[in-house]
Order: structure tokens, then sequence, then C-alpha cells
């Protein structure tokens, strides 16, 4: 099976930087897009961040120019670093990864337990 698991996050003030990190293990063949979500409080969750094993990416309007999401391929491993946090940034941030485990061209994405981002005033 995949596991995906996120770490970093935590409480900062308004103007803050925060990194996360979010590493895919398992029956991995290959990984296409890896992403950056998130759902703060009665909020849907949306997409903040993606990025594709070519290194193209894709950013929410609001964290354009203050987030910044990269990728480690050789690592499985996504990264999204986040400054001049504000606090609407604050939400539970899930890492996804879409997934190929065997010789079909079939993708799976799979989903971290996420971890919560919290920015104060």
């Amino acid at each position: 099976q995949v596991q995906v698991v996120e770490s970093g996050g935590g409480s900062v003030q308004a103007g803050g930087s925060l990194g996360l990190s979010c590493a895919a293990s398992g029956s991995i063949v290959s990984i296409n897009a890896m992403g950056w979500y998130r759902q703060g409080p009665g909020k849907q969750r949306e997409l903040v961040a993606v990025v594709t094993s070519g290194g193209s990416t894709t950013y929410l309007d609001s964290v354009k120019g203050r987030f910044t999401v990269s990728r480690d391929n050789a690592k499985n491993t996504v990264y999204l670093q986040m400054n001049s946090l504000k606090p609407e940034d604050t939400a539970v941030y899930y890492c996804n990864a879409d997934v190929r485990r065997d010789a079909s061209r079939n993708y799976y994405r799979y989903w971290g337990l996420g971890t919560q981002v919290t920015v104060s005033s």
C-alpha cells in the first residue's frame, strides 16, 4: 500500500513563516502530481498548491507570492514554504499524491491525515 505523511505546521503570529513537508512511501512506481489542500473552520477544502513531476506549479490566488511548493522526486516528498502568513491561512493542511503502483497506467490519489496550521493576529 501507499502511505502519505505530513510534517511541520504549528502556530505562528501573522507575518511569520512555516514550512510543511509530505512524504509518500510504500508500493510506488511513480508519482504524478503532489499537492496541498487546506480546510479552514467552517469552510470547504480548497486547493492551495500543486506541483507536477515535471515541476509545473499551480497556486490558489490568495497565496501567490507568499507560498512556494516544491518537490524532491528522488525522495517522493513535497514541500510547502509559507511566508507572510495571515490569520485566514489558519486551516488543516492536507497533502496528496497521485501514485502509480504497478505496471498499469492507472494513478490513484492518496491523502495524508492533515496537519494544523494556526496563524494568530
